[in-house]
């Protein structure tokens, strides 16, 4: 039977990646909806040769032409606020792939999670500000968050060699696996380090949107690309981790591993420790979220070891790198401080890629909202939203003063 998915943000990288993925999988795949913000011309030319009916368009100044496109090809456009979760919860879909940004993806993921369909996540701030919330409501539907960051993969994976099911793949009726507790010792995110972490020389002070979004090996949005260069990202993709393999963030570390090989490991309490290693190709973790438990042969670039030579890894310096001792901060804090933490980020990141601010002012402008912040319980989403809408307010404030 065909995997049937609607994407969400499928003009985007991992969007497109998907795609391929679909085509080159036409026995197993099929996609049922496709949403994006704004590229309305490559959201219907997608629907178009996919044979997708519905698509979402959440900029509104844009409804019109993508109608206009759409109509004569019989494709139906879903549009405001609510449009990606009216097309996350189409009868037909089985599976929602997220890849929007931010934390626009909560209320879809949610939407899906509801109506039973499977999730495929490339949205790590679902997990970041709300983790422990989306995961019980995971638990309590039956349904599975399969993830497609490729270290969030590779730890998947790795854990599967100790034949254990993660917290995001048990089932609702499953007690916490004392698997954890008696054989896990450390998982190990790697990072690439963006373009600096292999340049101490480079000025903060004086970095371009132009030079921060140079990413050595991954094609990426420009988002996440500014997130890598900062390593906020590693700090994020830690809170993730922690969410979906019920592993405390105390036992998860990060290592810089330039040529991004190695996506990541999971050591063993007898010292073992098992990696998992593909070449710098989003296709490879996207593939396996929508084909697992199976695996699938695709013609797939190949990793040549001996061509590649050799493999280095170092601990990332967070006296450079403050967003990464940011993001550990937000979560030994605990309740909506990773919320807040994730809110002023998109702010200052935006604010940097409009030349509004510096590229240093965007950890200092975090800490300032961390600083200043009312910390409550996270124990519902109305809370995960009033601290996410009042860090905004704050780190734009902040922008503006400068």
């Amino acid at each position: 039977m065909k995997r049937k998915i609607v994407i969400l943000g499928s003009t985007g990288s991992i969007g497109e990646n998907t795609l391929r993925v679909v085509r080159a999988l036409p026995d197993e795949l099929s996609v049922v909806g496709l949403a994006a913000c704004s590229n309305v011309e490559r959201l219907v030319e997608q629907a178009a040769a996919f044979g997708v009916k519905t698509i979402a368009v959440t900029d509104e100044t844009r409804v019109a032409e993508a109608e206009a496109l759409a109509r004569p090809q019989g494709i139906a456009v879903l549009s405001g606020l609510r449009a990606l979760e009216e097309i996350s919860v189409l009868p037909e879909a089985d599976t929602v792939l997220c890849s929007v940004v931010g934390l626009a993806g909560l209320p879809p993921v949610l939407a899906a999670i509801d109506a039973g369909k499977d999730i495929a996540l490339a949205t790590k701030e679902v997990l970041v500000s709300a983790g422990s919330l989306v995961m019980a409501r995971r638990a309590e539907k039956g349904v599975r968050i399969l993830p497609v960051d490729s270290e969030h993969s590779a730890i998947f994976q790795a854990l599967q060699s100790g034949e254990w099911q993660a917290a995001c793949v048990r089932s609702p009726d499953a007690a916490p696996s004392a698997f954890a507790e008696r054989r896990i010792d450390r998982l190990i995110l790697t990072a690439s380090g963006g373009p600096f972490a292999a340049r101490p020389e480079v000025d903060f002070e004086t970095v371009t949107p132009e030079t921060a979004l140079r990413h050595p090996n991954w094609r990426m949005g420009p988002k996440v690309t500014i997130d890598s260069a900062t390593m906020m990202n590693k700090g994020l993709e830690i809170m993730e981790a922690s969410a979906l393999f019920g592993i405390p963030d105390s036992r998860i570390e990060v290592l810089v591993h330039p040529q991004s090989v190695v996506h990541s490991l999971v050591r063993y309490v007898d010292g073992n420790q098992i990696a998992q290693l593909s070449g710098a190709d989003m296709r490879f973790p996207i593939q396996y979220a929508l084909t697992w438990p199976e695996r699938r042969d695709v013609a797939m670039p190949q990793l040549d070891l001996a061509e590649i030579g050799a493999l280095t890894f170092a601990r990332p310096d967070e006296s450079r790198f403050r967003c990464l001792a940011l993001a550990h901060a937000a979560m030994r804090t605990g309740g909506t401080a990773p919320a807040a933490l994730n809110a002023a980020d998109e702010v200052a990141v935006a604010a940097f890629l409009q030349e509004r601010i510096r590229f240093s002012d965007i950890p200092r402008i975090i800490e300032e909202v961390l600083a200043c912040q009312d910390v409550k319980p996270c124990t519902t989403f109305e809370r995960v939203y009033e601290s996410d809408a009042w860090a905004r307010r704050e780190a734009e404030r902040m922008v503006a003063a400068q």
